[in-house]
Parts: C-alpha cells; structure tokens; sequence
C-alpha cells in the first residue's frame, strides 16, 4: 500500500485457567500487549474469575472452557491437564491456535496434531521452564543420538505426583537428594503430569517421547526447579541447565513459565522475531 504499511489485524485472546500462570497472563494482557485483546477467562471457580477480571481495564467474559473457542482467535491453556481436552478439541475443531501449558498432554492425545491439520487449527508450545529449545530444533534438523534430561525439584514441589502415590514414595522429611524416576519423557508425563511439562517439550522439539530420557530427583538442598539438558547430534552437542524459581502460588510452575507464554503471545504480532 502506497503511504505506508497497513496494519496487522488485531487478534483476541483468552485464557483457559487463572491459577499461578493464567493470571499472569491475563494481568499481562489487559495491561497491553500490541495486537492482542483479551476478551474471555475461564477458571474453576467462575465467582472468584469474576471478581478478578471486574478489577481489569477492559470488559472480560467469564465462560466455561469448551466456549472459548467461540469467543476469542487465540486459547490460551493455563488448567489442569485433567481438564486439557474440555479447552484443547474445540479449539482445535473451530480451527483457532491453541497455546499449550499442559505439554504432556499433547503426548497422551496424539490426535490433536491431526485435528488441527484438518481444521486450519494451530498448537503453539511455549518454551516455558526450560531453554534452547530453538536449538534443539535445529539439531533435529539432522541426526540427534541423545536427548537426555536431568530435573531436580525441592521435595515440596513433587508431592502428591501420581507416580509417588501409586509407589509408595513418601518424601516427608527428605534429608538427601533422592532419584524418583528414570524413563522416557512418555512414562514422565503420565506419572508426573504437573511437573514435567518441560520434558514433553523437549521430546516435541527433538526426536520424540519414546527417545528422549528423564531422571527426576527430589532434593530438599535446593530452593529452585533445576533442568540440565543434554543433546548429542552430528552438528552440535548442546549442554544446558537453569534453575527456575519456583511460583510462590505454586512450588511445582516455576515464575518464568508466564513470561515465557506471554513473549509468546508478544511474538504473535511482533513485526521483529527472535529465535528459531
């Protein structure tokens, strides 16, 4: 267009949960975010969702999650992953793009990926707690050998994982850093399901789930949610850590989780991308 760029049409979004990240995310939304609109919430208490977005500077609809999908272009998936496909199939099905928090999930309900092909739907994965997932990416490109994790949590933010209940692994009162798990990113998901999002990430943006390893060690030495990665490809061997703090409203989300959804949502509609 003569005179100048037209400008980029401006998408709606709303937020699937409003527990330690979909809060944020919501705050972060209705502060600004260029392009973007928060239009819908949903939460399990609706009373209390209501009484959150009455304090926001723009009118917020408070709606179940399957009626999402009829309210904004962006979902984004802050619930339980219990609840992950009551948000995820109509988004999908209505053809809108579907920002996951709940990672593992997408490796239990492998359709997804295929009902968004059908339907001109979208699965955008965060990078979340972890990092270098770019470069994972690019060394998948070729050949990777190893992709392999190490994940180390204060006892505090296992607890009450179903994998600990369902072997008796009590971790009350932990005087040593202690292993409680070792398998592939697949068996992690299932049995830790709000703690290892960052391992489904990993497998997604690598050589997959069954490939991809995890050992995961409660340490009651430790005040952060600590992630060591290792790739071994033929362009690169990557080794990468971080120690994440944990979100005060939830020791098992570590407080860049958010953020990271919300340079996410950013990048959306930013006119500069970082990054793979």
């Amino acid at each position: 267009m003569l005179g100048g760029m037209s400008r980029i049409p401006e998408l709606t979004v709303a937020v699937g949960g409003l527990g330690a990240i979909g809060r944020k995310v919501a705050q972060a939304l209705d502060d600004g975010l260029p392009g973007l609109r928060l239009v819908a919430v949903s939460a399990r208490d609706q009373a209390r969702a209501r009484d959150t977005v009455a304090l926001f500077r723009s009118a917020v609809a408070v709606a179940p999650l399957k009626e999402l999908a009829g309210l904004a272009d962006v979902i984004v998936e802050c619930a339980p992953a219990a609840v992950f496909l009551e948000v995820a199939e109509p988004a999908l099905r209505a053809g809108r793009t579907l920002m996951a928090i709940s990672v593992g999930a997408l490796l239990t309900h492998g359709h997804l990926a295929a009902l968004a092909r059908e339907s001109g739907g979208r699965i955008i994965v965060p990078t979340g707690a972890l990092l270098g997932l770019d470069a994972v990416q690019a060394a998948a490109e070729g050949t990777v050998s190893v992709a392999r994790m190490v994940t180390r949590k204060p006892p505090a933010g296992l607890q009450g994982a179903p994998y600990l209940v369902e072997n008796g692994i009590d971790l009350t009162g932990l005087q040593a850093p202690r292993k409680v798990f070792e398998g592939t990113a697949r068996q992690a998901v299932r049995g830790f399901p709000a703690n290892v999002n960052v391992v489904a990430a990993l497998s997604l943006a690598g050589i997959g789930p069954d490939r991809t390893t995890i050992e995961i060690w409660a340490d009651p030495a430790i005040d952060r949610n600590q992630h060591a990665i290792l790739i071994e490809s033929d362009s690169a061997r990557l080794e990468m850590s971080i120690s994440g703090v944990p979100s005060e409203a939830n020791p098992r989300t570590g407080r860049i989780t958010p953020q990271s959804v919300i340079a996410a949502l950013r990048k959306l509609r930013s006119p500069l991308c970082i990054g793979t």
